[in-house]
């Protein structure tokens, strides 16, 4: 099936926002929404969200693609991850209205693209599933304990490590400010932790976690990828977010090989295959 792309502008309250409808199947009731995570715009790093959109439509699943106030083509200031959900509800009637044969879409995202999906999903009875990939759950604490464990401790059983300090070229001040900045950081998020604070980004997750109760597809990468890192030990970490995980309504695959935005195109198509399979397997009827 090749795919058929029409560009659209459309309202969001005052602003005007750009997107890209890739035209799937003529019966098609599921439709594909691409949150983009930033700052970057509906093309995505390296193609990424272009040629994963063309993918899925050979497939026949219809997808959407579009860029944020202030991001890209789209007009007015720049809003963050957490300050999305009107555009998305935006960009779902327009879908909607491009593809009136879909019943319901399942929201793509990846980095905090994924933490806006979350923060969404439950307020919309069309979202009928989640892909997230890499979700951005970013503290200081969680990032500097990611930091320590997944690269200090590996650097330490590394063999170029060791030749870098054998032949003298291991600058050993700038490791330990380093080091000492992540302990820093550690200890801050301790303390914190114990004290009366606004609701942290992981715990806002959780809630938008809980709040839905459609399919999910996680996808986590591992290769250099502190991102997926923080989320790995935030599971680890916590029981509940360990039973969130494991639900009957997830489904988790892993790949170590992976970098964060999945850059080489084998990369691109496996993940590619485990979307367009899990949305035909989940809303086959």
């Amino acid at each position: 099936m090749n795919s058929v792309e029409s560009s659209l502008a459309f309202a969001c309250g005052a602003e005007e926002l750009i997107g890209i409808v890739h035209r799937g199947a003529a019966d098609a009731h599921v439709g594909v929404l691409v949150v983009v995570g930033g700052p970057q715009y509906r093309v995505g790093s390296h193609r990424q969200f272009v040629l994963l959109a063309r993918g899925l439509a050979r497939q026949g699943l219809p997808v959407m693609r579009f860029d944020y106030r202030g991001m890209g083509d789209a007009s007015g200031r720049l809003f963050t991850f957490e300050e999305v959900n009107a555009d998305i509800a935006c960009a779902l009637d327009e879908f909607f209205v491009q593809e009136p044969g879909l019943r319901s879409v399942v929201i793509w995202g990846l980095c905090d693209a994924a933490s806006a999906a979350l923060f969404y999903a439950h307020r919309d009875a069309r979202v009928s599933g989640l892909v997230l990939l890499n979700p951005w759950v970013r503290t200081a604490a969680g990032m500097a304990k990611a930091y320590m464990k997944h690269y200090y401790l590996q650097r330490a059983f590394s063999p170029e490590f060791w030749k870098k300090v054998v032949t003298g070229q291991w600058r050993l001040g700038a490791t330990l400010q380093g080091l000492m900045d992540l302990t820093g950081k550690l200890r801050a998020g301790t303390q914190s932790a114990s004290a009366p604070t606004a609701v942290s980004l992981p715990e806002r997750m959780a809630q938008g976690w809980d709040k839905f109760t459609g399919p999910i597809l996680l996808i986590l990468s591992g290769n250099n990828d502190y991102v997926a890192d923080e989320f790995r030990d935030l599971i680890g970490a916590s029981r509940s977010w360990q039973r969130r995980v494991t639900r009957g309504n997830v489904t988790r695959r892993d790949f170590p090989a992976a970098n964060h935005t999945f850059s080489r195109s084998d990369w691109r198509a496996q993940v590619e295959q485990w979307t367009g399979q899990w949305i035909h397997k989940q809303f086959a009827n």
